[in-house]
């Protein structure tokens, strides 16, 4: 008896499946806007042309605001001169098809419903082109298989569908980028002349670089003990505290000059980081906070600005040891939950690389950190702004003030910060040389040497300066600041001429 054949079922192909979309309510969006020009208004904030699955519509979309922009009603009969030579159009009966958009007036009751479909059909969409191509990369084993590299890719794409709503790229019309420089320019007149990105609490600092700069990477370096953690926590208050007394005046998100902070502090803990920046407002000297040496009146205005300071947009991250990409993947997410608007890395030089190119070499560590930096604020559009240290070599010079040269281990560091800003403090030098102190029977040059170091600390207690040694937006030079040591506080320095006269 022969034995049966076994037949194999070929697998049914696997029937194509349409891209999420709805033709017919774009189509019905599109008339309800040109019977009533006032629906533009609502969904213009959250609708852009490439949202529309049909190409047509979408430029339907952006010659109806065109028009607008312009002054000019949009309808069938205005749009039809725009839409003459549109292949596209021509295939669906040519301008005719602009009124036959406009049939049904029923349109315009749901006129907001189908734009927030339209918009949710369209990330929809983009989430589609992602997955499909991380399966193909996942699937790919031809080249080198490294699947952090890709979690790390998709993450990026998704954080960029839920950040632009389905966009997948970044090229921006001339048109688009000339209302971006407008709005920027208009923030600063409103500013008093000053101000286009985010402020940093500081007159001075503020008038030479006009702010922080979105998308831009601002490196503050120095040796240890100038202040560039207190001037960063300074800087990270005031933006968080600007903010803040923007939105309890009403002012729009967009038009704030204040910024919510991420700050990541790989250095010193969060609690250390809030007790320093309370010091600072509340006037209350840090040591005496540490050694529990407190007054009670102490103790309550340091409790009083805890009090005021609750509300605070200031997030702190203090995981140690963080890589380039672990601390990109942790801004991107506090800026999809929480819209902060600036980020501030204590400091670069205790970021760890990938480790997959650098081999041990240092240099191309911080390379690849700095490019990290400045590719994170770009693409979250903030200024990201990293403490630096500076080589020893200041140390070896009679002028100890810093110089580019001076950045540690890398030169890209320079190459990729669009804003080098160096704090510098003479005080702390002068202070170091201080000579003996002379008694009675000490000869006349043991006294002389002492007056003099007296005049040069006089000179320079309390103050310090800022050096902006570089700046693609703007000239170069010093900023004399006041700096309060006690409560690692800076301020805006006022000569004494401009003080108010004292009462006697």
């Amino acid at each position: 008896m022969p034995e049966p054949q076994i037949q194999l079922v070929p697998a049914a192909a696997p029937v194509p499946r349409e891209l999420p979309q709805n033709v017919e309510a774009e189509a019905a969006l599109l008339g309800a806007m040109m019977i009533d020009n006032r629906v533009a208004e609502d969904v213009m904030q959250k609708l852009r042309s490439d949202h529309f699955f049909e190409p047509l519509h979408g430029r339907i979309y952006d010659a109806i605001m065109k028009l607008l922009k312009n002054g000019t009603i949009a309808n069938p009969v205005t749009l039809k001169p725009m839409f003459d030579g549109d292949e596209a159009m021509r295939e669906l009966g040519g301008p005719a098809y602009l009124a036959q958009l406009t049939g049904s007036g029923a349109a315009l009751i749901g006129a907001r419903d189908f734009a927030n479909q339209i918009y949710d059909l369209a990330l929809l969409r983009a989430l589609v082109d992602v997955g499909r191509d991380l399966v193909d990369s996942a699937m790919d084993t031809s080249e080198a298989v490294d699947p952090k590299g890709q979690i790390e890719i998709a993450e990026m794409r998704l954080y960029k569908v839920a950040e632009e709503g389905g966009e997948t790229g970044s090229t921006k019309t001339f048109v688009q980028a000339t209302t971006m420089a407008v709005e920027l320019a208009e923030k600063a007149q409103n500013s008093g002349g000053k101000i286009s990105g985010v402020t940093t609490g500081l007159d001075s600092i503020n008038a030479k670089t006009g702010g922080l700069q979105h998308s831009d990477l601002l490196i503050l370096a120095g040796r240890p003990g100038m202040g560039k953690t207190a001037l960063a926590t300074n800087i990270a208050f005031n933006a968080a505290r600007r903010y803040l007394r923007d939105m309890e005046d009403g002012i729009p998100h967009a038009k704030t000059l204040g910024a919510k902070v991420a700050f990541f502090s790989l250095e010193m803990s969060a609690d250390q980081l809030a007790t320093r920046i309370l010091a600072e407002q509340s006037g209350v000297i840090g040591h005496k906070i540490r050694s529990g040496a407190l007054s009670r009146e102490e103790f309550n205005k340091f409790a009083r600005a805890a009090a005021d300071l609750e509300k605070l947009p200031l997030f702190i991250d203090d995981t140690a040891g963080l890589t380039i990409a672990a601390l990109t993947t942790r801004a991107r997410r506090l800026k999809r939950r929480h819209e902060i608007g600036l980020v501030i890395v204590d400091y670069l030089q205790l970021l760890q690389g990938s480790g997959k190119n650098s081999d041990g070499n240092r240099v191309q560590e911080i390379s690849e950190i700095s490019r990290g930096l400045k590719t994170l604020a770009k693409e979250l559009s903030v200024p990201v702004l990293a403490l630096s240290q500076l080589s020893r070599a200041v140390e070896s010079r009679e002028d100890k003030r810093p110089q580019l040269s001076d950045l540690r281990e890398s030169g890209s560091i320079e190459q990729d910060a669009d804003i080098v800003l160096f704090v510098f403090r003479e005080e702390y030098y002068i202070q170091a040389t201080e000579p003996k102190h002379p008694g009675p029977e000490d000869d006349a040059k043991i006294h002389e040497a002492y007056n003099e170091w007296g005049r040069k600390m006089a000179m320079v207690a309390g103050t310090a300066e800022l050096i902006v040694a570089k700046q693609r937006h703007g000239s170069t030079g010093k900023v004399k600041m006041r700096f309060e040591s006690h409560i690692t506080k800076f301020s805006d320095y006022i000569e004494d001429a401009y003080l108010p006269a004292q009462t006697r």
